[in-house]
């Protein structure tokens, strides 16, 4: 690979990324966080984990894989916990990457199976798709007769078949319908649905568990991904699965297999924060109230969400936007290609029920 050519080629087509700055000690207003809840803010609660885990001595490592790490403790007990409320046992990951890439490698790690995906699931899940060197077919984003029509010509000349979707979508916000997808999987015997509720979790769903929890059919969802670094403020994934698969993911995930295993503090928090999280209907209110005040100041519409995306369409006008609202006490950062389509390059807004609805006001003017 040319290096020099290559960056030269971002630079110029205005796609060269940075690293950004710390922004918490200023006071320009955070509208690029995925902290939707407001823990990762949360003084309060912080101080009283960390009260607590003074107290309880929870390990600042694994210092082995799950496979091999002498303290189990707390992995179990969030996973524990997380089977009490989904109803189904659950597996932790380091990350929603590794969750992704290591449980869709070991379920399509054969020729004989069809990976069907909607057009816009996140690139953890096609690079799952890549390891597993599976047969991929993507039906038009949530566009449930396109995935009917694939699964009942291109399905049939599989031995099985695995339906990828999120629930709602990082870059759009916008919600997939668990109940389409349900019958799609349903209508092809052999088919497996797996659903990424990334940014789901903790937001939306019956105590914040999702829309397949919400859905009336969430036992027909074969695997839910969740993640505990967004609205729930910690590190890791999870997936929420039968006992079955749950034995086959630590036989064959190999992201699972060969990584360290977060640290025991880490899993502490999660738990601790998994188990607030489900009494914070008030703060879902709260952010359902702040998605509809910023459709309304940007101009959007359709069903407003915690994920607003504003189309600028090109590159160096998603850069130049987001600099102008950076001057003016607002933090959003561009989406350029390849993370969207080109022609689609933006400013995602993501709200934080931190935030109050007249802070958003501004917004109207300066986006004009």
């Amino acid at each position: 690979m040319n290096i020099d050519a290559t960056l030269y080629a971002l630079q110029a087509s205005g796609n060269m990324r940075t690293l950004p700055t710390d922004t918490r000690a200023d006071a320009r207003v955070d509208l690029s966080t995925n902290d939707y809840l407001g823990i990762g803010s949360d003084e309060l609660l912080r101080q009283q984990f960390m009260e607590h885990a003074t107290e309880a001595g929870y390990g600042m490592t694994a210092s082995a894989s799950r496979l091999l790490a002498s303290h189990q403790n707390e992995f179990a007990a969030l996973e524990g916990l997380l089977e009490d409320a989904y109803g189904r046992p659950a597996l932790l990951f380091n990350s929603g990457y590794h969750a992704n890439t290591g449980m869709i490698s070991a379920l399509a790690a054969d020729k004989h199976t069809l990976v069907v995906a909607d057009r816009l699931v996140h690139a953890s899940i096609i690079d799952g798709i890549r390891l597993a060197g599976a047969p991929m077919e993507r039906f038009c984003h949530n566009d449930y007769n396109h995935l009917q029509r694939i699964l009942d010509t291109k399905g049939r000349e599989y031995n099985s078949v695995l339906i990828v979707a999120e629930s709602i979508y990082s870059m759009d916000g916008d919600r997939a319908d668990i109940g389409a997808l349900a019958e799609a999987k349903e209508s092809h015997e052999g088919a497996m649905l797996y659903v990424d509720e990334a940014h789901a979790v903790g937001v939306a769903g019956p105590h914040g568990l999702g829309l397949s929890a919400g859905s009336g059919c969430a036992e027909k969802v074969d695997i839910i991904v969740g993640t505990m670094g967004k609205a729930l403020a910690g590190m890791g994934a999870f997936g929420v699965m039968s006992g079955k698969l749950r034995r086959f993911m630590i036989n064959k995930a190999r992201s699972l297999i060969f990584s360290t295993a977060m640290p025991p503090i880490c899993a502490a928090w999660n738990r601790f924060v998994f188990e607030k999280s489900l009494g914070m209907d008030s703060e879902r209110a709260h952010l359902k109230k702040l998605s509809r005040k910023l459709y309304d100041v940007l101009g959007l519409s359709g069903d407003p969400s915690h994920i607003a995306p504003f189309i600028v369409g090109t590159p160096y006008g998603a850069v130049n936007l987001s600099k102008h609202l950076d001057a003016n006490g607002f933090h959003v950062l561009p989406i350029r290609t390849p993370t969207v389509p080109p022609g689609t390059d933006r400013l995602r807004f993501s709200l934080s029920a931190s935030l109050e609805p007249e802070c958003l006001e501004p917004l109207r003017d300066l986006v004009k």
